[in-house]
């Protein structure tokens, strides 16, 4: 009597830590599906906003969803329910048009019908100079690199939006440009190192449909000092940039 008593706890046992996995990982599932999904930055595209080690959650809910917004992106349905249109200057993750296998994230600059042109360094929306003011030099400081400046701009948007780029050198590859129209229904995107990011001025990347859009970026949760690996948590006294942890993404 006593062997058949403890085998069905045991059993019991067994069956309650599987349900409690299984809901867990149901609600792992919504969360990252409907709420937030964690992704990380692996290049210097977006400096000095977003850094090389930063972790942050981006918010699927900002501009409804699309299919690329479930996992594996099956192709169920087209468009986007619950949408609510980008804003100019919203930092965004999405999936490159020419691949939709890969997440990008950058600025958006352009809104559908706007024409876009770089004209000697200077963001031209429409035929009209953003404005631009520049600042103290933006100083590279990380661990184990020598110290270098870069010129800093502080750059407002039509809508008031303002945030900082990077410029590395003078009269770049991709200062001058032709004009750009925004199809409708797409957007174009810009990193805010301008001299050292792949977007929408490019063939590889051009203008990004609204339905490749994964969300927005909200908030870095976590970040490691560029070469460092997130999961050495015995080097985290000297490897986390403290100072990023929870801030707001802008």
């Amino acid at each position: 009597m006593s062997v058949t008593s403890g085998t069905k706890r045991k059993e019991g046992g067994i069956g309650e830590t599987v349900r409690v996995i299984f809901h867990a990982l149901i609600i792992a599932l919504v969360i990252r599906t409907c709420l937030f999904q964690p992704f990380n930055i692996p290049s210097g595209s977006m400096k000095a906003t977003l850094l090389v080690g930063d972790y942050l959650f981006v918010s699927k809910y900002s501009y409804g969803y699309s299919h690329f917004s479930l996992p594996l992106s099956p192709p169920v349905f087209s468009g986007r329910i619950f949408a609510s249109e980008p804003a100019r200057g919203d930092i965004a993750v999405f999936r490159l048009p020419k691949d939709t296998t890969t997440d990008y994230i950058k600025r958006v600059i352009g809104l559908p019908g706007d024409r876009i042109q770089m004209v000697e360094g200077v963001l031209n929306i429409n035929g009209v100079p953003v404005k631009r003011e520049r600042i103290e030099d933006y100083i590279e400081t990380e661990e184990g690199a020598r110290a270098t400046r870069v010129k800093r701009w502080r750059e407002t948007l039509p809508n008031g939006v303002s945030y900082f780029t990077l410029d590395l050198v003078d009269n770049g590859f991709a200062d001058n440009t032709q004009v750009y129209t925004v199809p409708p229904g797409e957007y174009f995107m810009m990193g805010d190192n301008r001299d050292n990011s792949t977007d929408s001025r490019f063939s590889q990347v051009g203008t990004v449909p609204f339905e490749n859009f994964i969300g927005r970026a909200q908030i870095v949760f976590f970040s490691v000092y560029e070469g460092e690996r997130a999961w050495e948590f015995w080097r985290w006294p000297i490897s986390v940039r403290w100072g990023r942890l929870f801030t707001t993404v802008r």
